[in-house]
């Protein structure tokens, strides 16, 4: 795919097709919401339209051009918007109703109604997902996609769909197709995360370029004075809060606080040098601070004299007869 002559933050790249399926599938949604003439909560609205607002940002205008033709990290935000934005919305935003007319039409279908109670189960769910979130982010179906425009709307359509399923235990009304209990929820959520786990690492620990179409893509923002190896890390800076890749030469650097001669620089080496003085002064402090109750105590008492409680019962009790005026047995 061509990249546009320059980029530019107020226009981008209308797909007509994109913004003709979100208000077909939008206005089949009001229909069937007013066809009901069931009472509609004003939250399952506005749940699904703000998924169709979020696809259409997310596959149109500036963001399609960058995770098109520049930038990997815009992709990346982009997927993460259709796994993770889009489709929860959708399933949020869509009554029960709606949904268990959807599968009974589907249903009719010989073999159909199984095959769905069978893919909605949480762990066919799951899998469908995490298997369809990996494999697209292999460097084959990935690049495949890059340079063939037909290849990566399937892309966006297998993931999205996946998505759907993999939300499906969580947030489905449907009483044919209904959603894990409370408890079960929780721990699907936790594992929920996986898959873009092992994306993000596969991508962070690779030792070369895993996308050649973005390592020859102009640059957008001039981000690192890199080292020739640098088109390689660049997607890595901003790919995903938690796996934020520390092995760029320039992120060591700062992380070390060195120069590129590997020696340090005279900022860190006041910050070196002050700290050493402070955690000395920590230990010294710390060493008095033990002693003072000790040198308090022996000041009181006098040198080598027995703490009271190690006396032996006799002298205590002559010294308590001695003070009441007796004289000691």
């Amino acid at each position: 795919m061509a990249a546009p002559a320059s980029f530019s933050w107020f226009r981008g790249e209308i797909h007509l097709d994109v913004l003709l399926g979100v208000v077909l599938l939008a206005s089949a949604y009001t229909w069937a919401t007013v066809a009901s003439r069931r009472p509609a909560p004003l939250g399952p609205p506005v749940a699904f339209f703000g998924g169709c607002v979020a696809l259409l940002a997310a596959l149109n205008g500036p963001l399609h051009d960058l995770s098109d033709y520049y930038l990997f990290s815009a992709h990346m935000v982009q997927h993460l918007v259709l796994t993770l934005v889009v489709a929860p919305l959708w399933l949020a935003g869509t009554p029960g109703w709606m949904l268990d007319a959807l599968v009974a039409r589907a249903a009719r279908v010989p073999g159909i109604g199984a095959v769905l109670r069978w893919l909605t189960r949480p762990l066919p769910a799951f899998a469908a997902y995490g298997v369809a979130l990996v494999a697209w982010h292999l460097p084959g179906p990935y690049n495949a996609a890059l340079e063939t425009h037909a290849w990566h709307v399937v892309e966006h359509l297998v993931l999205l769909g996946t998505a759907l399923l993999g939300w499906w235990p969580i947030l489905s009304r449907s009483a044919r197709l209904p959603a894990l209990p409370y408890a079960g929820q929780l721990l699907y959520l936790f594992v929920f995360g996986m898959p873009m786990t092992v994306v993000a690492a596969m991508v962070a620990g690779a030792e070369h370029v895993l996308y050649p179409y973005y390592a020859a893509a102009p640059r957008v923002f001039d981000l690192t004075r890199t080292p020739p190896e640098g088109p390689a890390f660049r997607p890595l800076a901003t790919w995903h809060p938690h796996c934020t890749s520390p092995g760029t030469p320039t992120t060591n650097a700062w992380s070390r606080g060195e120069t590129g001669n590997g020696s340090q620089g005279p900022v860190q080496a006041g910050r070196t040098q002050r700290s050493r003085v402070d955690l000395e002064g920590a230990r010294r402090e710390q060493y008095h601070l033990d002693l003072r109750p000790a040198v308090r105590f022996a000041e009181r008492r006098g040198a080598g004299r027995p703490h009271p409680d190690r006396r032996s019962r006799r002298s205590r009790y002559r010294r308590r007869r001695s003070v009441r005026g007796l004289s000691p047995a």
